[in-house]
C-alpha cells in the first residue's frame, strides 16, 4: 500500500486547532489465543494440513494401491451347462448331459509387468501433483506472510502519524485560542483526522483479509486468530538466469511430471502393442453323463486363446494413438518449459528490482529523512524553524519508511515467487537493516 501524506503544510498548522475535542484515533490490539508462528512454522503446518495437499495425498495413496492389482489376473469364471436335455421332459435332468467348468485366463508375463510399470508411473505423476500442490501452497504462505508483517509495520507508521497529530494539535492549541487561525483551518484539521481514520480501516481491513487467506492455507477456520513472527529476508546474490533454467529443468515438478507423462504414454504404446499376442485360457469341467450311461462322472479339460492376428487394425490404431499421445505430451512439455523460463525470469527481475528499492530505502533515503528530520526537530526546539518544516520531515521520514517496508515484503514474496518459478529453494539471509523482530497485531 501506498504511503499517505495526512497533512499539507497548510493543513498541518490547521490541524492544532481540534485539540480540545477532536483526538486521534487508537489502533487496537486483538488478542490471540495462540503464539504467533514463524514463516517456516507456518509453511510446515500448511503442507501437514493444507485441504487441497491432503486431497493431493489421497490421491497418491490411491495410485499406489493399484500396483498391488496391476499384475492381477481376470476373475475366473465359472459356468454350468445342460446338454441334451429331451424337449418332450425338459424337466427330466436324468436324461440330460450336465457339466459343471471352471475357467481362468492368462495374460503373458510382460503384459501384467507392463500394467505393474504403468501403474507405477501413475504413482510418480501422482507423486508430482502432490509436489506441485505443496510448492504452491507454500509460495502462497510466504506471501501472505510477507503481506502480514508488512501490514504490522504500516500500522506502526500509522501510529506514529496518530502521534505526531496530537503533538501538532496540543503544539498549536494557543494560538487557536488567541483567534491567529481561521474557522476553515479547524474544518481541514477535522478532515486529516477522518483521513487518519479511515486509513486505520484500510490497514484492519487488509490485515483481516490476509489473517482469513493465511487461515484457510493452514487448514484452519477463516475466522481463528493467527500471526506471525519474523523479520523481513532477502538472498545475497540472485543466481544467473543460466542457473536458474538448469534448476528449474530439474526440480520443476510440472516438467518432472510432463516427462513422466512421457513415459506413461510411451509403455501405454508398448502395452497395445503386446496385444497383438495370443492370451490362453484354461478350463476344467465335471459331467455327469444321464442315467443309463456306463460312465455318468466323467471330465472336460479345454484350452482356449483369442486370435488378435485377426483383428490386428484395432491394435495397430490403439498403438498409434498412444504414439500421438506422447508427441501431443511432448509438445506440451516444450510450450511449458517455455512457460516456466518466462516465469523464472520475470521472478527473478522482480526480485533484482525489489532488493535494489531496499538498498535505495535503506541505506540512502532513510538516512538522508531521519537526518533531515533531526535537524527540522533541533531547528524548531531553538526557536529557528517552523513546527510545518517538523511535520514536512517527520511525514517524508514515514513515508519512505512505509516504502522500505513494503519493498522488504516485495523481496520476500519475489523470493518466494522465484523459488516456485525454479521449484527448489535459495539460500536466504537476513538483512542485516532489516533484522529487527516484528510480529503481526
Amino acid at each position: 500500500m501506498k504511503a499517505t501524506r495526512f497533512f499539507a503544510p497548510a493543513a498541518l498548522q490547521l490541524c492544532m486547532l481540534v485539540a480540545a475535542h477532536a483526538q486521534p484515533p487508537v489502533v487496537p490490539v486483538p488478542a490471540h489465543d495462540s503464539p504467533p508462528l514463524s514463516v517456516e512454522q507456518a509453511v510446515a503446518q500448511a503442507r501437514d494440513s493444507n485441504p487441497e495437499i491432503r486431497a493431493a495425498v489421497r490421491r497418491l495413496t490411491l495410485a499406489q494401491m493399484k500396483i498391488a492389482t496391476a499384475r492381477s489376473l481376470d476373475d475366473p469364471m465359472l459356468s454350468v451347462r445342460d446338454w441334451a436335455t429331451p424337449l418332450s421332459k425338459p424337466w427330466d435332468l436324468n436324461q440330460a448331459q450336465l457339466m459343471f467348468m471352471l475357467q481362468q485366463t492368462f495374460p503373458s508375463r510382460q503384459k501384467r509387468d507392463m500394467r505393474a510399470r504403468i501403474a507405477g508411473d501413475d504413482v510418480e505423476l501422482a507423486s508430482e501433483e502432490l509436489e506441485t500442490m505443496r510448492q504452491d501452497v507454500s509460495a502462497e504462505v510466504r506471501k501472505t506472510c510477507a503481506d502480514l508483517m508488512r501490514n504490522a509495520d504500516a500500522f506502526k507508521v500509522h501510529d506514529r502519524q496518530a502521534a505526531l497529530l496530537k503533538e501538532a494539535l496540543a503544539s498549536v492549541l494557543a494560538q487557536y485560542t488567541t483567534g491567529k487561525v481561521p474557522q476553515a483551518d479547524v474544518l481541514r484539521a477535522q478532515m486529516a483526522v477522518t483521513r487518519l481514520n479511515e486509513h486505520m480501516i484500510e490497514l484492519e481491513q487488509e490485515r483481516d483479509n490476509a489473517r482469513a487467506e493465511l487461515n484457510v492455507l493452514l487448514g484452519r477456520r477463516p475466522n481463528q486468530s493467527i500471526e506471525i513472527s519474523g523479520s523481513y529476508s532477502t538472498v545475497a546474490d540472485v543466481p544467473p538466469i543460466e542457473d536458474l533454467e538448469r534448476i528449474a529443468i530439474e526440480h520443476r515438478p510440472e516438467l518432472a511430471g510432463l516427462r513422466k507423462q512421457i513415459a506413461r504414454s510411451q509403455d501405454q504404446g508398448q502395452l497395445m502393442r503386446m496385444a497383438t499376442k495370443p492370451d490362453f485360457t484354461v478350463g476344467l469341467g465335471y459331467m455327469l453323463m444321464p442315467t443309463g450311461t456306463a460312465s455318468r462322472n466323467a471330465y472336460m479339460a479345454e484350452l482356449s486363446m483369442n486370435l488378435p492376428a485377426l483383428n490386428r487394425a484395432r491394435h495397430d490404431g490403439e498403438a498409434k494413438q498412444a504414439d500421438a499421445a506422447t508427441d501431443v505430451t511432448q509438445a506440451e512439455l516444450d510450450a511449458r518449459t517455455s512457460a516456466v523460463f518466462l516465469e523464472v525470469r520475470q521472478a527473478q527481475i522482480e526480485l533484482s528490482a525489489s532488493a535494489k528499492r531496499v538498498k535505495l530505502y535503506r541505506d540512502t533515503l532513510l538516512p538522508q529523512a531521519d537526518a533531515a528530520f533531526k535537524a527540522s526537530t533541533s531547528a524548531y526546539q531553538n526557536n529557528r524553524g517552523e513546527f510545518s518544516n517538523v511535520i514536512d520531515s517527520q511525514n517524508l521520514l514515514l513515508d519512505i519508511q512505509t516504502a522500505l517496508y513494503n519493498a522488504s515484503a516485495a523481496t520476500d514474496a519475489g523470493v518466494a515467487r522465484l523459488e516456485r518459478a525454479i521449484g527448489a529453494t535459495l539460500a536466504a539471509q537476513d538483512s542485516d537493516a532489516q533484522a529487527h523482530e516484528r510480529t503481526s497485531k
